[in-house]
């Protein structure tokens, strides 16, 4: 009797970890859209230290990456528990910050100048450059700067991730918000330390005695630009897309507009089974970027509105 107690349990405690994976699999597929912009933007964090202190520092962001993880999974949990009517309003606000970031990047060269950003890009080069700057208060701001975007970002994941899981026992939450948490953190951080490192990697390469080692030394030393302005296209293309797909599912009347949109593009002779993946992507896309550009025209109204008069 005791043996097949136990074996009941272990099938539980299989059936339970095989749900979670599950879950987790799905959750990480939603928040999968947060983690190209947030790639890039940890990158670009990191981006103005010194070379020998690149590692140093994207460890010391990602430890504080978790810390962030061990302040956001509770409180999910405890919003689960204790108001979870709270989640879906949570979740669309994480949808409309996503698509309000989103068209920040793109209006980004309306919104600050070119002489804003060279002076900011002379600064941090300065500041390299200079023996007298105490760097470990450069490394301390960056930083600090790291882990407060990661924090955001961080939050978005979680509460992405809380919605998959809002109605399933506390345990599964715990574990895939964990899971998910873990995760993202290592893989975010992992990838970051390689593209921050990726040009020291062609640079040594191409200073070997191996052909075929040049040629690939070159070739990382030419990707490396390229890789970081792809990951931020990607990721705010991304945004839209994740924001924007949270913001219709919660308005009834627009899902079901883009569904129906989807079901007539099926329709169509030759290309309607493309067509009806495509249309509730590029539809979600368009929606979140219109949502986005509300959120900002409203936020520069109120913030022109609060200042004072020249």
């Amino acid at each position: 009797m005791a043996g097949a107690s136990l074996l009941a349990l272990l099938d539980d405690i299989a059936s339970v970890l095989d749900d979670v994976a599950l879950m987790t699999k799905v959750a990480a597929k939603k928040t999968a859209g947060v983690l190209g912009d947030d790639l890039a933007l940890n990158a670009q964090q990191v981006a103005g230290v010194r070379a020998e202190r690149e590692l140093p520092v994207v460890w010391a962001v990602a430890v504080g990456s978790l810390k962030n993880k061990l302040i956001l999974v509770p409180a999910a949990l405890a919003i689960s528990a204790f108001i979870p009517w709270a989640v879906t309003p949570l979740l669309m606000m994480g949808g409309l910050y996503l698509c309000f970031e989103g068209v920040e990047k793109l209006a980004h060269k309306f919104l600050h100048s070119p002489e804003e950003d060279a002076a900011r890009h002379a600064a941090e080069v300065a500041a390299i450059a200079d023996t007298t700057v105490d760097m470990a208060v450069f490394e301390a701001d960056k930083i600090k700067g790291a882990i407060r975007t990661d924090f955001v970002l961080s939050a978005e994941i979680i509460v992405i991730a809380l919605g998959t899981v809002a109605d399933q026992p506390f345990v599964s939450q715990l574990a895939v918000l964990g899971g998910i948490g873990l995760i993202m953190t290592l893989g975010v951080y992992g990838i970051v330390a390689g593209i921050v490192k990726m040009d020291d990697a062609g640079l040594y390469l191409i200073q070997t005695s191996s052909a075929p080692a040049r040629v690939l030394g070159k070739g990382l030393l030419a990707a490396a630009p390229k890789l970081m302005k792809s990951l931020a296209v990607i990721g705010t293309a991304a945004m839209f897309m994740v924001g924007g797909g949270i913001l219709t599912h919660g308005i009834p009347f627009v899902h079901h507009a883009i569904a129906q949109g989807a079901e007539v593009a099926g329709a169509v002779a030759g290309v309607g089974v493309v067509l009806k993946a495509l249309t509730p992507v590029v539809a979600d896309a368009l929606f979140g970027m219109l949502c986005g550009a509300l959120a900002l025209l409203g936020f520069k109204a109120l913030s022109f509105g609060r200042s004072p008069p020249s």
